[in-house]
């Protein structure tokens, strides 16, 4: 069984900068793959940046060189720093496995003036 708990999220003045962390719980032990999605408003789920187990990162066009992943193994935790935030990041974001388990309830980011 696996759980994810995303917090971090809040309102942001564009430009600005945000870190959210995702704690995953399993009963498994394993350690895998990671992504952040982001769901913006009437829009489907998207990959923003992906880990592996060995911390190799990939990112979705859109975010690269503002975006940055990272993890924990042994704290079983998933970070994602966004800078230089604008308007269009606005989205609730997500963590989860690679392939995907259940999802957790996500964390709201707001880019607004």
């Amino acid at each position: 069984q696996v759980q994810f708990e995303e917090s971090g999220g809040e309102l942001v003045q564009p430009g600005g900068s945000l870190r959210l962390s995702c704690k995953v719980s399993r009963t498994d032990g394993r350690i895998v793959p990671m992504g952040w999605y982001r769901q913006a408003l009437g829009k489907q789920r998207e990959l923003v940046a992906e880990i592996t187990v060995g911390r190799i990162t990939t990112y979705m066009d859109s975010v690269k060189g503002r975006f940055t992943i990272s993890r924990d193994n042994s704290a079983n935790t998933v970070w994602l720093e966004m800078n230089s935030l604008q308007p269009e990041d606005t989205a609730v974001y997500y963590c989860n496995q690679i392939p995907n388990g259940p999802w957790g309830q996500g964390t709201q980011v707001t880019v607004s003036s």
